[in-house]
């Protein structure tokens, strides 16, 4: 319960509280003693789908798809992860180029003909991207010391949102049915890669390609009826948000932001 549905995750909340509390819900303490198996009769199709997909938009198919995934299912699950209230304020950010401070109007999205493959939108079919705080958003932007960032602040109403941050915590066990519960813990693993799709670091050399399965993914979530899709993000502690309608957003103030300090975590390649 804890590690597949993220239950009992308050600090304070450790095994044995869960067990003592779980006994008190289920009105039998020898039952938190038993060992359960999750059944084997339940498994998901989606992430090897999604994988046979992914692999086909990149590299042999890119509008005209041989594979297929199941749409109606991935709707259900996209049902389950709307995103609760979010903050009505939000950064995006730009570097300054020859002393020009951007007013608000530079600040939005691209115009249609300006706009390059991004992470979650094709060329030419603009998105807002947005950062929940200022280091968030100039994070984003991969600046380097010294540079001088714009960074403009904007009110987004309330959306209806996708949220892959983590689906775990979104997804809730206690359906009606057993059956579905059983689908539903198969089905997860399949829904934090498509949250993976959106946060992992992408070269930008590579990028026009990397990014088609997000693109496509974000594309899917707009054609389902929402307005964005909230994601971690891969270069700091906030989170970021896709606006796939920018006018949306109303933007209010730029701030300048000097880059003081750059900072890089490096691992052993495997």
């Amino acid at each position: 319960m804890k590690d597949d549905w993220q239950l009992f995750s308050h600090p304070r909340m450790d095994i044995a509280h869960a067990k003592e509390l779980l006994g008190e819900i289920l009105d039998d303490g020898e039952i938190v003693r038993r060992r359960f198996t999750p059944s084997a009769r339940y498994i998901s199709e989606g992430l090897a789908q999604w994988d046979k997909l992914r692999d086909e938009m990149m590299y042999a198919n890119r509008w005209f798809l041989d594979d297929a995934i199941d749409g109606e299912r991935l709707k259900q699950l996209l049902s389950m992860l709307i995103a609760p209230p979010l903050p009505r304020q939000w950064y995006r950010a730009r570097i300054r180029t020859e002393d020009e401070v951007f007013p608000i109007e530079k600040m939005a999205a691209p115009p249609r003909r300006r706009s390059s493959n991004g992470r979650a939108n094709p060329a030419g079919i603009p998105y807002l991207y947005l950062g929940s705080l200022p280091e968030t958003a100039l994070a984003e932007i991969r600046p380097h010391t010294g540079e001088v960032a714009c960074v403009a602040d904007f009110t987004v109403p309330e959306i209806k949102a996708v949220d892959l941050r983590n689906p775990r915590k979104l997804v809730s066990p206690f359906l009606s049915e057993s059956s579905a519960i059983g689908q539903l813990r198969a089905d997860l693993p399949f829904l934090e890669r498509l949250g993976q799709e959106l946060t992992r670091p992408v070269h930008p050399a590579g990028a026009a390609i990397d990014y088609i399965p997000s693109q496509y993914l974000c594309e899917f979530i707009k054609k389902s009826g929402f307005d964005g899709v909230v994601y971690r993000s891969s270069v700091s502690d906030g989170i970021n948000l896709a606006l796939f309608n920018p006018a949306q957003a109303v933007g209010g103030t730029v701030v300048l932001y000097n880059v003081s300090k750059v900072s890089v975590e490096v691992a052993v390649a495997e």
